[in-house]
């Protein structure tokens, strides 16, 4: 069964994902590849490089992520011509690892981007790691030293709350305890397992 997984940035996305493979899931983590894609001597960052200018790099010749974070997170077109690079290298990895998951496996692509990808409908499920926006802004606040500006202007590049809660098939609320969290992820870890 392919399941997508997705939630705004600060959900706790990356901790339901991390619940999911402690249930047996075999979990495929789309910031992992979407790294792992442009890492230095690949094609991906010579395409980033040769599409955004050298000033991307760092002395060392890794992409300065910081820098790019900075650059398209601002400026909704840069962000696109970064996409237009990275997704299609991403898609592919994805493949090839979901190709090589053992047969009967709950498959998870933990995709922060899937609405706006418009590719929900390419899952069994989708699963919607839920939070109000303030919620997300006082994480990225407190445990990710984040500016205000910087927490807001990363929720505005991506899905709106009511964009992703339309995509979902299961809704995981994450405002509640972390024994909350698990007791909901269980509950649709068993659904998604008896629909499979």
């Amino acid at each position: 069964m392919r399941v997508g997984l997705t939630g705004g940035v600060a959900s706790g996305k990356s901790t339901v994902a991390a619940m999911l493979a402690e249930l047996g899931a075999v979990v495929i983590d789309a910031d992992a590849l979407a790294r792992e894609v442009v890492e230095k001597g690949t094609p991906g960052l010579a395409a980033v490089v040769t599409e955004f200018g050298e000033r991307l790099l760092t002395p060392e010749g890794d992409l300065d992520r910081p820098a790019m974070g900075r650059l398209v997170f601002g400026d909704d077109a840069a962000r696109k011509r970064l996409e237009a690079i990275v997704h299609p290298l991403v898609f592919e990895r994805y493949a090839e690892l979901e190709e090589s998951a053992p047969d009967g496996a709950l498959v998870v692509h933990d995709i922060p981007l899937l609405a706006e990808s418009g590719r929900a409908d390419g899952f069994d499920a989708v699963v919607v790691v839920d939070v109000p926006t303030e919620t997300q802004v006082e994480r990225m606040l407190g445990q990710r030293g984040w500016t205000r500006e910087d927490a807001e202007s990363r929720i505005a590049a991506q899905a709106t709350r009511e964009q992703r809660l339309a995509v979902a098939t299961h809704v995981i609320d994450n405002t509640g305890s972390l024994d909350d969290l698990r007791a909901q992820v269980q509950a649709v870890h068993d659904q998604l397992r008896t629909a499979a």
